[in-house]
């Protein structure tokens, strides 16, 4: 089947989209922008932004939007990088709904590892649900004692005839309160190493065994939450990949993950241009050290735009992000660091006390949630090592546990 030429296809998106979405406004001041890292909203508000999300979602499945790189055979429309980026640039020309991690997790992450390891069958009943957001799904990866070093964690799922018996818990877990799915690691082999010894699952969220507690964050909201698993039966059906898949499934995952984190598909805190209207509101303009704190900052958020672009198109093009993702989200958590550091600087004591002056204090919510971004989709320091190690080729660090994982200390 030929690939459609992009600037034809273009045109066509740029009428789909007239159709289902409003044209883009003007950038957003200072005042009126949402600086939250992280979403900060009440329940019932979150529930009405998911299904904003979700409506735009479904209407680009159903225009055949959605998934564009991925083979057709697995549920996508098959095109090239080049799609991707006419779909993108055309897409900003527009007002899309903002999104949330539960939303990008489902479509991005979840859809992907169910496209690229499940049967047949589990294509049919979840890759395409998950696809076009009829169901939502979380991902169920962390552990309080194994969030950099995954391959630690100590969920463990034993087979009972054709179902496995889940016990564990999982933390730091987006969205899990209006999930429907979570894509859960578990170990079920201890005699082997750590990383060979784990299996991916589908689990129900309403399946009996399983509770979300809700984490309050030091800015305020709840978006993430521990999970807990207490002899959870989930059907054999809904393993994902062969049994000790599991980690196979999970660096796929991770790096879709650290793609999606280093994109500029979704709002995420403060941006140049809020920084820039801010030193417009109060004057500082003028200043020559505060106009080299702005270049300096336009410089890093142009850096990081053009690697997100050859990140992306690299990583469209062969199927499956590589290590280069690392970069895009390591660059994404810096500059959302020293966005907050440079807007910290120009508002001084405003800041920290709510003066009534628009545009000031609403920044306290984007240096609450930045540092957050340096543990989300794999921490700064994490990344740092894959960059080195599988982009850079320098010699691994030394490593004392590839003994199996029930002869390592603690085990």
């Amino acid at each position: 089947m030929s690939q459609p030429d992009p600037d034809t296809w273009r045109r066509q998106v740029r009428q789909w989209l007239a159709t289902v979405l409003e044209p883009a406004r003007s950038p957003e001041s200072a005042a009126e922008a949402d600086l939250a890292v992280f979403h900060n909203l009440p329940q019932d508000e979150e529930r009405l932004l998911l299904e904003r999300c979700r409506a735009y979602q479904r209407a680009r499945f159903d225009a055949g939007y959605q998934a564009l790189t991925l083979p057709a055979d697995k549920g996508g429309a098959g095109l090239t990088a080049a799609h991707v980026a006419v779909f993108a640039e055309e897409e900003a020309a527009f007002e899309v709904p903002p999104s949330t991690e539960l939303i990008s997790v489902t479509v991005r992450l979840v859809a992907m590892a169910v496209s690229l390891f499940g049967t047949d069958e589990q294509r049919g009943d979840h890759a395409r649900a998950f696809l076009r957001t009829d169901r939502l799904a979380c991902q169920l990866f962390s552990e309080p004692g194994a969030g950099s070093d995954l391959a630690a964690l100590r969920t463990r799922a034993r087979q009972d005839g054709d179902t496995w018996v889940i016990d564990g818990q999982k933390v730091w877990t987006s969205g899990a309160q209006f999930a429907d799915y979570g894509l859960l690691l578990a170990r079920t082999d201890r005699d082997v190493v750590k990383q060979a010894g784990i299996t991916a699952f589908l689990v129900p969220m309403d399946a009996p065994g399983v509770e979300v507690r809700p984490i309050r964050q030091m800015s305020g909201g709840t978006s993430f939450n521990e999970v807990f698993l207490s002899g959870v039966r989930v059907a054999d059906g809904l393993r994902i990949g062969r049994p000790g898949q599991g980690w196979e499934v999970a660096t796929t995952t991770l790096a879709f993950e650290r793609t999606a984190s280093g994109s500029g598909n979704r709002r995420k805190g403060g941006t140049f241009p809020d920084v820039l209207a801010l030193a417009r509101s109060l004057g500082r303009t003028g200043d020559p050290l505060v106009r080299q704190l702005l270049a300096d900052l336009y410089v890093r958020a142009a850096l990081r735009a053009a690697t997100v672009d050859r990140v992306a198109r690299t990583s469209a093009a062969g199927g499956r992000p590589g290590p280069e993702a690392s970069l895009t989200k390591l660059m994404a958590s810096e500059l959302l660091t020293r966005t907050g550091q440079v807007a910290a600087e120009l508002m001084g004591a405003r800041i920290s006390a709510d003066t009534g002056e628009p545009g000031t204090f609403a920044w306290t919510q984007h240096l609450l949630g930045a540092p957050g971004y340096r543990l989300a989709g794999g921490t700064d320091q994490i990344q740092r090592n894959l960059i080195g190690e599988r982009v850079l080729k320098l010699p691994p660090e030394p490593r004392t546990d590839r003994a199996p994982f029930s002869q390592l200390p603690g085990n």
